[in-house]
């Protein structure tokens, strides 16, 4: 069996072509350096780790509630349909809502897979390079992983959301280098960092909180990346090239927040979309879920310059300006704490069952 007899629905067996334009950049400096940019660098080389090693893939996941949450939490919950539900329905629902939303996760990597690449490529400085290069093995590493985890513990794919890939698109084909950093590091890497942080923080299934923060911890340090290596440069843009920017960063925000509505999953199951829509778009967990999921992003525009009347004013309109009052390196030194406790608990536990084995071999030997 392939993928492809995963779907939900069917989803073309040839491969998605985005054309690009722009230049390939080559560099003959070699010795210059930012000293932030080639310090994050060695930080991704330092911190790279196996997906097939470091997670625990024999702890079990419930397949109709992947993050085990109480049914409060779900989108529908105390609407007109939902109560209708029966409990096979509600359980299919949950199957589908986990299927769907760590789908997403993994097209997003994918995606962030292929822009990393292309920076690789087109940003003109070398110790951005180096670092793009880090980041494209990262992000290999959560397609390997996300890939595994929908595999074997949901079993079941849907398709990209049509949001998130006209984000994509919009950011591949722009000649110009620093839209790929953009829509990518800033808004796709931020949105999803703070996805994963909203599900690790509630998320009561062990192999689901474990994952998300290893991935967190790379993510915390791309979405570094893309605030270095564009807010030098965006200081020097003209008022005309900022503007620009700003219209796509206010774009790619409202394609965002309208990702994570979960469209897809009524449409599939049939279920009345319209009304279905217009519950969670006014639900108090909704809201709170959407002012979360801008909790990077808001911060990091307002950090790199792009943060004209138009920007503000979209932000005033989805309600979440108040995030760009947020720590954003705090938030990353706490994305980084988290994981590095889970490498504490990881070691302490193979240390005791190391000793185990040892007090064991002892006693063994004692006896005969």
């Amino acid at each position: 069996m392939t993928s492809f007899d995963f779907y939900t629905t069917p989803v073309p067996q040839e491969t998605w072509n985005v054309p690009m334009s722009g230049d390939t950049r080559f560099t003959w400096e070699y010795d210059d350096g930012r000293d932030r940019l080639l310090s994050l660098y060695q930080k991704g080389k330092d911190k790279q780790w196996d997906a097939q090693k470091r997670i625990d893939w024999d702890l079990e996941v419930d397949p109709n509630n992947v993050i085990g949450l109480p049914e409060q939490f779900n989108p529908l919950f105390g609407s007109r349909i939902w109560d209708r539900m029966t409990e096979k329905e509600r359980q299919e629902y949950g199957r589908h809502q986990g299927s769907w939303l760590f789908s997403q996760f993994l097209h997003g990597e994918q995606g962030a897979l292929n822009v990393s690449a292309r920076i690789v490529q087109t940003v003109p400085d070398l110790d951005a390079k180096f670092y793009a290069a880090t980041q494209t093995m990262d992000e290999a590493r959560h397609v390997e992983l996300y890939t595994r985890f929908l595999h074997e513990k949901i079993g079941m794919y849907y398709p990209i959301n049509q949001d998130l890939a006209r984000l994509l698109a919009e950011s591949l084909e722009d000649s110009r280098w620093d839209l790929p950093y953009l829509g990518m590091q800033v808004l796709i890497e931020g949105l999803a960092l703070a996805a994963f942080g909203v599900y690790r923080d509630m998320a009561t299934n062990p192999l689901v909180k474990q994952l998300l923060a290893y991935v967190m911890q790379d993510e915390a340090r791309h979405v570094a990346f893309g605030r270095l290596a564009l807010k030098d440069y965006y200081a020097e843009l003209t008022e005309k090239e900022r503007a620009e920017r700003e219209e796509f960063v206010v774009e790619g925000c409202y394609l965002m927040r309208d990702r994570f509505k979960g469209r897809e999953v009524v449409e599939n199951l049939g279920l009345p979309v319209d009304e279905c829509m217009e519950y969670v778009e006014k639900s108090e967990m909704y809201n709170l879920y959407q002012s979360l999921l801008f909790s990077r992003i808001v911060p990091c525009v307002k950090d790199i310059g792009l943060w004209g009347e138009k920007v503000r004013s979209a932000y005033a309109d989805m309600g979440v300006l108040d995030n760009a009052k947020a720590d954003l390196d705090a938030l990353m030194r706490q994305d980084e704490e988290i994981a590095d406790a889970f490498d504490r608990q990881r070691y302490e536990q193979e240390l005791a069952v190391r000793k185990q084995e040892v007090d064991e071999a002892i006693a063994l030997g004692k006896e005969s």
